[in-house]
């Protein structure tokens, strides 16, 4: 079993709340990237802020997953009928057989932030209404997710730095594979907090201006929030031609730098090179890369040259991380939906802010939408650690298999 078929997906990032405005916004070429003002953050940065998750409430029985991660979740499960399909699933294959499998980096780490804002001055103690368990817990979006749907089928959380939810793909299709499950919601959460702002700024990642990926005078990224998710589910018989397919999933772990990859991205090239072979593609058959694109010194050079030693230096490819800023553990989904959208909508988005292309760099990269029909696609996402993930996509009318 290779192929899965996401039969429904979904995103919410500061480029919108659905595919209609994601899909919009990209269309226009607008980024969603704003200087920072973020809770009390006096960074000079440009972030992706999702400003809708104020508002969102949770559920009167789940309050005690109340965090900003959580509600964010909810925000992006309610867009687009995802929520009615999983519920559909859960009535057609039971609630045992419908996994979840969420990528989060820091989930909600920012609710322990603000408790230790409200420690007893006297004994240092946390507030009591603060519950790590069902909030910063790196589980508590999968298990949020799990019982807001009622669900009682393998709940996963993943946590592998910037390729956590394109990790989960591979996850959810081996336990399909293993038939201990039908159907999967698959997916990726981060939202803003001060440890990751405060923390990239303190390795000298954060640029003081929206990320420029692959420009020559690129100087950092940018950090942004969102929440994607696909239903993954098996290839129906007869399928819409113009369905999306999962065809194939790559993974490795270089283990070079905690920080950084390998120079010559040999990890990345591995996983992009199991995903051709999963999918049953060569390389020429890849009509768009969505790349990991950081617009850091270091992450996109070492992309560029595992890209080039692949696909030679033809292949039109960008990151959209211009446009959404760098989500990190949700980056993996969020650009797996990008990619789902360039398929059905024959669009492969131009990469923005950036003005002047590193002459060191030789890929084929967008600076401008182009509209044409798109029939494959791989999505990167390469984590610190050198954990790595790529995916390809593709329509179901133009698999090979």
């Amino acid at each position: 079993m290779n192929s899965l078929w996401l039969s429904h997906f979904t995103a919410t990032s500061s480029l919108g709340c659905g595919l209609s405005q994601t899909l919009a916004t990209i269309r226009k070429q607008r980024s969603g990237l704003l200087p920072c003002q973020f809770d009390t953050v006096t960074l000079d940065t440009f972030i992706g802020e999702v400003p809708q998750v104020d508002a969102v409430e949770l559920p009167a029985q789940m309050t005690a997953f109340n965090c900003r991660n959580n509600r964010l979740a909810l925000l992006g499960l309610s867009q687009d009928g995802f929520a009615e399909a999983v519920t559909s699933a859960t009535q057609k294959y039971g609630a045992q057989r419908v996994g979840v499998f969420i990528g989060t980096s820091t989930a909600g780490i920012l609710q322990t932030e603000m408790a230790y804002r409200r420690r007893d001055p006297q004994s240092g103690a946390l507030p009591t209404d603060f519950i790590y368990r069902t909030t910063h817990n790196t589980f508590s979006v999968a298990d949020f997710t799990r019982h807001y749907f009622g669900l009682s089928g393998p709940a996963v959380a993943v946590s592998s730095a910037c390729s956590s939810s394109a990790k989960v793909f591979a996850s959810a299709r081996r336990m399909i594979a293993a038939g201990l499950i039908d159907v999967a919601v698959v997916g990726g959460v981060d939202s803003l907090c001060l440890t990751t702002l405060y923390g990239f700024n303190s390795l000298g990642l954060i640029s003081a201006q929206a990320c420029r990926p692959f420009d020559a005078a690129r100087d950092g990224i940018s950090i942004g929030e969102a929440a994607a998710f696909a239903l993954l589910e098996r290839v129906p018989a007869h399928g819409d031609d113009d369905a999306v397919l999962l065809l194939g999933v790559g993974e490795s772990s270089d283990a070079h730098h905690m920080s950084s990859p390998h120079p010559d991205g040999l990890g990345a090239r591995m996983a992009m090179q199991d995903a051709l072979k999963m999918a049953g593609l060569r390389a020429g058959d890849i009509d768009y890369i969505n790349l990991h694109g950081t617009a850091t010194q270091t992450n996109d050079a070492a992309e560029s040259k595992a890209v080039v030693g692949l696909f030679g230096s033809d292949t039109p490819c960008s990151s959209t991380k211009g446009a959404t800023g760098h989500t990190l553990g949700a980056a993996g989904s969020m650009e797996a939906v990008i990619c789902a959208l360039a398929l059905q909508h024959g669009l492969m988005p131009g990469g923005l802010n950036t003005r002047q292309l590193d002459p060191l760099l030789p890929i084929n990269y967008l600076l401008d939408n182009r509209e044409k029909p798109v029939a494959h696609v791989l999505s990167n996402s390469f984590g610190f650690g050198g954990t790595n993930c790529s995916l390809v996509l593709g329509r179901h009318n133009g698999r090979s298999h």
